[in-house]
């Protein structure tokens, strides 16, 4: 038997003591052991309204199995002196009932969603990359050898896509080649979700396009509209600046004007636009983009109709935006600007992280009440009035959103961002394998790489009837911006979804 000591005697009569060090279990067991602690906690705080009616509801049966008739004759009578009351109750009632049905928000459904894939000519690999940057001869050997090592440690693989200009020496930039760049890019995905959808374009009602660095007059969700020759009362909007958290902006605008405009549909198309934004000079925060951003985007067609509720893949269930621009700090760490020698680019703060980390801590501050199950909602306010009340070193409870979401879509903006969300919320490898193998495999498209990550957890099959799934961006401004949706059914894979050609490739293994 275990224990702390033990005594034996010797053949000369004496005691001798030999000591024993307790047994401890291994680390590995201990955290088995705690995990399955939690477990049962959170499942005995879930079921607990369960628990505490089973009782009431046996005490209420055994108390009809032993009424009578002479009992129901009584009751009867009763409710006959009463009638009066009982009519005016029932129709306080049904008036509360009507309120209710006709006031409440319709639910908003995402049909179906598009990423576009762009050709394989225009793929840019690190070598293609490097070779072209070197012979536009606008970079001195110490930003070539910068620009090599932030592509060897971003995530980003050998089959990202640069626009058609930038594969010219020099590249031909211009108005013209902007423009049709995103007309590639938006038209691309529009056609595949209209032949998807089999929806007709004029049945549009609203249309919402967001682009940050690129905006153009006639706008975008012009060359849209008249691309598909829209309807003349759509409403349309086009969103500009807003960094790569736009695609969930454009959510939201989108969901409200459905809840206004009744029985419509509304199509969001989120790009970001690159050949008219390449960085040419040599200071290193400017640089950074151009060895990250790639071209990508999205269109999104959502609907408030009834009837497109068994055919729809996914329900919006929550946005919540977070927009720290008060902050002098938060509003320049992403900040489009002139270089000495005045070159356009867009600059990355070395404090980009730290802010986002804060900006992500006050969004998720909003968001847990909303999603999170009341047993980490009762951890986090305890924890949070113990180290209020008894001990300020008490470290803060950090919610367990595994128990909200099977799925996590987290925008790709580079390798860091996908690490330092991976930490601060305690997700496994595979909760972030969608966000690592769209950087690696797309780079980062802005605003529509959530919907790039999207499609490869349908790819995969992963998507089953009731999960929910949380996108997360951050954008300039600085703005941290999250939606919530929950699958209507076992999700399958869009047609022309750009994973089809290559998810048995993937996960790959990423060496950095």
């Amino acid at each position: 038997m275990d224990g702390a000591g033990e005594s034996r005697s010797g053949g000369d009569g004496s005691v001798g003591v030999q000591i024993r060090q307790a047994r401890r279990l291994p680390d590995f067991l201990q955290s088995v052991n705690l995990k399955y602690v939690k477990l049962g906690y959170h499942y005995l705080i879930s079921n607990l309204l369960t628990l505490c009616l089973f009782p009431l509801a046996v005490v209420i049966s055994v108390e009809a199995s032993q009424t009578n008739p002479d009992d129901l004759k009584q009751l009867w009578i009763h409710l006959q002196y009463n009638l009066v009351s009982i009519i005016i109750c029932s129709a306080f009632l049904v008036f509360g009932l009507t309120v209710y049905v006709m006031t409440r928000p319709r639910p908003v459904y995402l049909v179906d969603f598009s990423c576009y894939l762009p050709p394989d000519h225009l793929k840019a690999p690190y070598s293609r990359f490097m070779e072209h940057s070197k012979l536009t001869g606008d970079f001195d050997d110490s930003s070539l050898e910068f620009q090599r090592k932030i592509l060897e440690r971003s995530g980003l693989g050998e089959d990202t896509y640069v626009p058609e200009a930038m594969h010219y020496v020099p590249p031909r930039i211009s108005m013209a080649a902007a423009r049709k760049e995103a007309e590639q890019v938006m038209f691309g995905a529009l056609d595949n979700l209209f032949a998807d959808t089999n929806v007709n374009p004029k049945d549009i009602g609203i249309l919402v396009v967001n682009c940050s660095l690129f905006n153009p007059t006639p706008s975008l969700s012009a060359m849209i509209v008249n691309k598909y020759k829209l309807r003349g009362n759509i409403r349309s909007y086009n969103l500009g600046g807003m960094g790569c958290s736009a695609g969930v902006i454009a959510v939201d605008l989108a969901k409200d004007m459905l809840l206004v405009h009744r029985n419509t549909y509304a199509v969001v198309v989120s790009t970001e636009n690159i050949t008219q934004n390449w960085y040419f000079g040599n200071k290193k925060s400017m640089l950074i983009p151009n060895c990250l951003f790639r071209v990508g985007g999205s269109a999104v067609l959502l609907s408030n109709k009834s009837k497109d509720k068994r055919r729809s893949k996914y329900r919006l269930v929550h946005v919540v935006r977070t927009h720290r621009g008060a902050d002098d700090k938060a509003f320049r760490c992403v900040y489009q600007e002139q270089d000495d020698t005045g070159r356009t680019g867009v600059s990355l703060s070395k404090d980009l992280m730290a802010i986002a980390g804060e900006t992500l801590k006050t969004n998720i501050t909003t968001l847990g009440p909303l999603v999170l199950p009341i047993s980490e909602q009762i951890l986090f306010f305890v924890t949070l009035v113990v180290k209020k009340l008894f001990n300020g070193k008490v470290k803060p409870y950090i919610p367990d959103f595994k128990l909200a979401f099977e799925h996590f879509c987290i925008h790709a903006g580079g390798r860091a961002v996908i690490d330092e969300l991976e930490k601060n919320l305690q997700l496994s490898p595979v909760h972030v394998e969608a966000s690592r193998m769209t950087l690696h495999r797309f780079g980062n498209t802005s605003s529509s790489s959530i919907w790039y990550e999207l499609a490869y957890i349908e790819a995969k099959g992963r998507m089953r009837r009731g999960n929910r799934v949380w996108q997360i961006a951050f954008g300039s401004g600085f703005k941290c911006n999250s939606a919530i949706w929950e699958a209507l059914r076992h999700v399958k894979p869009s047609n022309n979804s750009p994973w089809e050609d290559c998810i048995d490739k993937y996960p790959v293994t990423l060496s950095y």
